[in-house]
């Protein structure tokens, strides 16, 4: 019914039925995974009126159980959802009925499938949201910032420039000058590009 993605790792599709409403995943070296994906895959649909509340859970550093934390909910309108869990602090959350961690250095993710009334008034921990921000967005926003530092990689001063009249050289200051005037046109608006 449900699939769980990190990256550089197989997909799990083997979560462990806990109870009725209850699966869970277990994700071995927690410390090193950043974001995971949930997702429903396709051959069991949610009942009507239900979704699914996903939790993250990893050992309290203090007492060694299991600290639950809300990270959002699917449903079958909205079938997968990307959460970041690198952010998340040790001693938030609480106990949730998902059974006991299979050993300390274990994390678990949990889906729990409730009524929709209840997902959407429930409060996923505020750390574990991903940004609004366009994928595209995002990934010109970071392929810029590469080839800015790639490009200034290789900057030389005019005095330790050696002539060559193969190559054409363009002042790095052009290249910043347009990429600030590229990020402050996103921000005044981030739709600009399609235009």
């Amino acid at each position: 019914m449900f699939g769980c993605l990190v990256a550089g790792r197989l997909v799990q599709t083997d979560a462990v039925q806990v109870s009725q409403d209850k699966f869970v995943f277990n994700l071995t070296d927690y410390e090193t995974v950043n974001h995971v994906v949930v997702f429903m895959l396709g051959t069991v649909p949610f009942p009507a009126g239900m979704g699914g509340a996903v939790y993250f859970s990893f050992p309290d550093p203090l007492s060694g159980g299991p600290v639950w934390q809300l990270l959002g909910f699917i449903t079958n309108e909205k079938p997968s959802a990307i959460f970041k869990i690198s952010g998340l602090k040790a001693g938030e959350g609480g106990a949730h009925p998902f059974g006991m961690m299979a050993a300390s250095s274990v994390a678990q993710v949990g889906v729990s499938v409730e009524p929709l009334e209840q997902l959407a008034q429930q409060i996923p921990v505020s750390s574990a949201a991903v940004s609004t921000v366009d994928s595209f967005v995002q990934f010109t926003q970071k392929m810029l910032d590469s080839l800015y530092n790639f490009a200034s990689s290789f900057a030389v001063s005019q005095a330790q420039m050696t002539p060559n009249p193969t190559e054409t050289f363009i002042p790095s200051s052009c290249i910043l000058k347009w990429y600030e005037n590229f990020q402050r046109r996103m921000a005044q608006n981030p739709n600009f590009w399609k235009s």
